[in-house]
């Protein structure tokens, strides 16, 4: 029975163009899919663009312009990084999509029916960046908790929904459902934060205030709080009150995979909505870090945002993307400087990965008129080929786990095993002899199984580089290995030409000349 996997990117707030933090997260959750189409699963990846709220408003009120025309020049930008960053998407949401709306309109009715939203009084602190109210004890110094920055007072009518009756259900859900937040000290987090009584949440801002958002049913005075909107995509985006089959095939979902700093969001509110609407719970809500530059996480404000389209055009998309990856443990931050960039290119990408290709490409073009060369069963028995072979269940299991570093780590050791091998058996001193000449082909045949393994292996990581391997090797498998038994087999036949092309990674002074 083929299995179904449904995961999400966060929606992304369209108050400016994406930025590395962007591209992490959509990276991230592009590799797990492809590795799951891979496997033989029926994916739906979700991603798309957050675009009402206060934020928004301002932005577009300052380059003088409505929201709408705003946000409808800004959403491009985050497709086209997308398309360029290689990231494969079942559906892209946009919260002012008219389906979106009127399933927000839906819910909200049906929770007011229930008795779980009411419409009362506020007096308290509240926060335009966050677009949060705090109450007084919440406030740190008297500012934002969340951000640190100032909080305004304010007297406004609003409707609130009913967080604080369902605290202990949640508590125990997360108790009783250790997977649902990861990492485990994001749940220990969010569990500490749950000793305190939660305050109901207010859903809604008076028009007078904010006009940019989804109108509430009921009240033309007021719009919809953003984080009440934007939640409800990850129903919406698969079919929710429009494509009930669809829905069905696919809830609750595999994976949220949000940022550290909007966790609450994910791990309190939405599973409190969900609960209050009657629908199931997500499986997971995965917490990554943050990318730090200089021991400072990057923001507008402060000037140091990473261009991903600025490092795509200098290193290629497949290197970035490796990179991220590669550099930090998903859950924890990572840090982002070019020279780090540059020593995992030049390193683990050109002198590993693409020396192996070239050296293998090179010989069996020197030695064998650019064939693969005919050999014994017994190159099967070898350790590389062994090893090689072992690479299903460990990469496999460190995906399933959300442990791209640990898969890719895993992959590499094999690369390096390779480029050893190479200086191990000295092939250029076998064709020299005659009578090793079945060594040689044993030898060279090994390398190309073993490069072409790593090719299948790399797809979802990094699919170009792994297309021009195979594509070179006129692997025929690809894509179509699901599984263990069929990754154990081999994926080049002997006699078939092979293009050594050119350099996989080249030289960046090549690539810029």
């Amino acid at each position: 029975m083929t299995k179904r996997y449904y995961l999400t990117t966060p929606i992304y707030y369209v108050n400016g163009k994406p930025h590395i933090g962007h591209a992490y997260t959509s990276i991230l959750c592009d590799t797990f899919a492809r590795y799951h189409r891979m496997l033989g699963d029926e994916v739906f990846f979700l991603t798309g663009t957050d675009e009402h709220g206060i934020k928004v408003q301002k932005v577009a009120t300052a380059e003088g312009m409505e929201p709408k025309a705003f946000v409808d020049g800004i959403v491009p930008k985050f497709r086209e990084l997308w398309s360029l960053l290689g990231i494969r998407y079942e559906h892209f949401i946009r919260t002012t999509d008219d389906y979106h709306k009127t399933g927000v309109q839906k819910v909200l009715g049906d929770l007011e029916r229930k008795g779980d939203i009411y419409r009362a009084a506020y007096h308290g602190w509240y926060c335009t960046p966050c677009e949060s109210f705090w109450t007084e004890l919440q406030l740190k110094e008297g500012k934002c908790p969340d951000c640190g920055r100032d909080v305004e007072r304010l007297e406004e009518e609003n409707y609130f929904f009913k967080l604080s009756s369902y605290q202990q259900f949640l508590i125990d859900h997360i108790r009783a459902n250790p997977d649902f937040i990861q990492p485990d000290y994001r749940r220990n987090e969010i569990l500490g934060f749950l000793r305190q009584p939660l305050e109901d949440l207010c859903i809604t801002r008076p028009k007078t205030r904010l006009t940019w958002g989804i109108e509430y049913p009921g009240s033309p005075d007021h719009v919809v709080y953003v984080w009440f909107d934007a939640l409800l995509n990850y129903l919406t985006g698969i079919g929710f009150g429009t494509d009930d089959a669809r829905f069905r095939k696919f809830w609750p979902a595999d994976c949220h995979m949000v940022g550290k700093d909007i966790l609450r969001q994910h791990a309190v509110y939405w599973p409190i909505m969900l609960r209050a609407m009657g629908v199931e719970l997500p499986k997971r809500v995965y917490a990554h870090g943050w990318w730090k530059i200089g021991g400072a996480k990057m923001s507008k404000s402060l000037g140091n945002i990473v261009d991903p389209v600025e490092i795509v055009t200098k290193y290629g998309t497949d290197a970035f993307r490796y990179f991220l990856m590669r550099e930090v443990t998903l859950g924890l931050d990572g840090t982002y400087s070019e020279d780090l960039l540059l020593e995992r290119y030049t390193s683990d990408l050109a002198n590993d990965l693409g020396n192996l290709w070239h050296r293998t490409a090179s010989m069996i073009e020197k030695y064998f008129e650019g064939k693969v060369p005919q050999v014994a069963p017994e190159v099967w028995q070898t350790k590389l080929m062994r090893d090689t072979l072992a690479l299903w269940r460990g990469v496999t299991d460190d995906v399933l786990r959300y442990d791209p570093r640990e898969a890719l780590a895993k992959i590499w050791s094999v690369v390096t095993e390779a480029n050893q091998f190479v200086e191990e058996k000295k092939p250029w001193s076998l064709a020299k002899d005659p009578a090793k000449h079945g060594e040689l082909a044993d030898v060279l045949y090994a390398l190309a199984e073993c490069v072409a393994h790593i090719g299948i292996l790399i797809g979802p990581f990094m699919p170009a580089t792994s297309e021009r391997i195979l594509s070179r090797l006129k692997v025929a498998t690809a894509g179509r290995v699901s599984d263990e038994a069929g990754f154990g087999e081999p994926m080049t036949v002997p006699g078939t030409p092979i293009e050594k092309g050119a350099p996989l990674f080249p030289r960046l002074d090549e690539k810029t000349a």
